[in-house]
């Protein structure tokens, strides 16, 4: 067997993603699943060699071999992926997926291995361990297969080799010649209930692929460059893949503790849902023509943050779950030794100003989408305002989630004013009763505050926080938000500061690790939001050509099958990070339409689509 398929850690770069809107799994290029939560995104992990070795948890495979030669891909407009292996006997693809299901609690995930030519020798490895790879599981032999148990978790496997073990792994060797076809399942019930009937494999490959051809065929991107057109229906795949259906919600990301900086301690459980993403998550379903999931986040994200305001959290999880209590995991080496390993995030216990904003946001652009009204949400909406008045003034841990001082950070500032000029403007092109005048007077009040505080007229820039003289790539979405104009030339000159420190071999730096205490210490990657922001904001001040190249470069860093995770190292030239990340792949779709649009594109845009960042930087008050 390959050896590299023993590697401890292989590069992000070299996973795929599968799933089925309930939990999803990381395939590696050798044909290692090395990453599954079962039954859900953010339950224990069964698979767990990611962020380990192969003795915690892993399923392979591939070709008994030595020689071999890999390709792979997903069938179009599907996460279906199929690995191709050469040998010098023979070729087989290995097609990986996830079949639908509306049981929460049943989850499979199916393998098929097809003879393409000659005849080749494979082989099989499992390794079941559940509560991220440190239980083993008490394993029976079936004729089916097999069925290993662990408390209150089930998982089968369904296969017609033979099957041994050894070493607390289940092994099987088989030949697969031209034309034949090996197919397994591998299916998860919880352990008090009857085990779920298993489909037939290729049935239910047929129903996965057309479903999903189905969807993306629903997508309104329309322009003339087929690698952007490709580029933005896998993103809307990959946004889909991280939604949990049963309540619409849309975790960042699948995994956890995927570091930052190799080495660092920057590894984060990001397998929630954050409202920060909720702004710019519904513009991009919007954008792509998806209204039916925009409508199911912004459900999702009613019900979540149901409740006082002073208890608003700045993330969830899938159903809304507000206690995610973060411990570490030392029986896990981490990612390339990068330790702790974390499950649960603090985070979500931190005062951040800015998910206000993003809230009053996300419900004026639902409105102004023609979303079916709600009229809870304006009385929601009201009562955040009450609240929000009272606490903008508040230092708090910022966009960023740092774990050094609370600080007045301009973003959440600016975020404040964006609360107030959302409900001013749903007041008026709605007709919704609130006290607008009052409301003016705040949104004035922070208006100033911000350009008197946070305002380097020195260096004719914005800066991170009061008092500092740090920059931060939030400060690119000034223009965005409507803030003030592109054209202001504190908005510029924001822009070139940027440029001037924070940009690393082409790319945008959230804030200088070695300048801020964020309470954390070390270094990371570039964050490939900022990236596109940048790219945002080119846009608005009519840089075109240089958004257009940014944009490019950008497409150029996703892996071979259109993924981007979190960061990049623009030294060793690798993905860093939870992956796939959807903040990356968010920035991906909306920097594509914005691009399109100011390109004056062939295609007419309806109603349904959520404003531009030019068109909503209209919006805002020109001082």
């Amino acid at each position: 067997m390959n050896s590299r398929q023993n590697a401890p850690s292989k590069p992000i770069e070299d996973y795929g993603l599968i799933g089925n809107m309930i939990s999803a799994a990381l395939v590696s290029r050798g044909g290692s699943i090395d990453w599954l939560c079962l039954p859900r995104f953010d339950s224990d992990a069964c698979f767990a060699a990611l962020l380990g070795g192969p003795e915690n948890g892993r399923w392979l495979i591939a070709p008994r071999s030595e020689r071999c030669r890999i390709s792979r891909r997903y069938l179009p407009g599907t996460p279906v992926l199929e690995t191709r292996f050469e040998t010098d006997t023979g070729a087989v693809t290995l097609t990986d997926f996830m079949p639908l299901t509306d049981d929460e609690e049943k989850v499979d995930v199916v393998r098929i291995v097809k003879g393409e030519k000659g005849s080749v020798d494979m082989a099989m490895e499992l390794v079941l361990r559940f509560d991220y790879g440190r239980t083993v599981p008490w394993v029976q032999r079936r004729d089916y297969g097999l069925s290993a148990v662990a408390g209150p978790d089930t998982v089968e496997l369904h296969t017609h080799i033979g099957l041994g073990g050894r070493d607390m792994k289940t092994l099987g060797a088989f030949t697969v010649k031209k034309g034949q076809s090996v197919p397994f399942t591998l299916s998860y019930h919880r352990s008090h209930k009857t085990p779920h009937f298993v489909p037939d494999r290729n049935e239910s490959l047929d129903r996965t692929v057309t479903w999903w051809r189905e969807w993306s065929k629903r997508c309104s991107f329309d322009y003339d460059d087929e690698n952007w057109r490709d580029a933005v229906v896998r993103s809307l795949i990959t946004l889909k893949l991280l939604t949990y259906a049963p309540t619409g919600g849309i975790v960042a990301a699948p995994t956890t503790s995927l570091p930052e900086a190799i080495g660092g301690s920057r590894n984060w459980d990001y397998r929630y849902a954050w409202i920060r993403d909720s702004a710019l998550t519904l513009y991009a379903l919007l954008n792509g023509g998806y209204r039916s999931e925009a409508e199911a986040w912004r459900q999702w994200l009613l019900r979540a943050v149901a409740g006082h305001p002073r208890q608003l959290q700045i993330m969830y999880g899938v159903a809304g779950e507000r206690r995610l209590t973060e411990t570490e995991i030392d029986w896990l080496p981490g990612y390339e030794e990068s330790k702790p390993v974390r499950i649960g995030n603090a985070a979500a216990g931190q005062m951040q100003l800015d998910v206000f904003g993003e809230l009053m946001e996300v419900l004026h652009a639902a409105r102004e989408a023609e979303l079916s009204p709600l009229e809870e949400a304006w009385r929601l909406q009201k009562s955040i305002l009450a609240h929000l008045e009272t606490v903008w003034q508040k230092p708090d841990r910022g966009i960023w989630e740092v774990r050094g001082p609370a600080r007045a950070f301009t973003h959440s500032r600016m975020m404040c004013w964006v609360a107030f000029d959302r409900a001013i403007k749903s007041a008026e092109h709605f007709g919704l009763e609130g006290p607008t005048d009052h409301w003016r007077e705040c949104r004035k009040a922070i208006h100033a505050d911000i350009c008197e505080n946070g305002f380097d007229k020195k260096r004719n820039t914005f800066v991170q926080y009061y008092g500092g003289e740090a920059l931060d790539a939030s400060l690119l979405l000034i223009p965005q938000s409507g803030f003030l104009p592109p054209d202001d030339p504190r908005v510029v000159g924001t822009i070139e500061a940027i440029e001037h420190e924070l940009l690393q071999n082409g790319l945008v730096l959230r804030y200088s690790t070695e300048n801020v205490d964020d309470g954390i210490g070390g270094r990371e990657g570039a964050f490939l939001a900022c990236s596109f922001w940048l790219a945002d904001a080119y846009v608005l001040i009519g840089r075109l050509d240089d958004a257009a190249e940014l944009f490019e470069n950008l497409l150029a860093l996703r892996n071979d099958l259109g993924l981007l995770a979190e960061e990049y190292d623009t030294v060793s030239k690798r993905l860093l990070g939870n992956f796939p990340q959807a903040f990356s792949h968010i920035g991906l779709v909306n920097t594509a339409y914005n691009l399109v649009d100011a390109h004056g594109p062939a295609r007419q845009r309806s109603e349904s689509v959520a404003p531009t960042a030019e068109e909503t930087a209209k919006h805002g008050e020109s001082k």
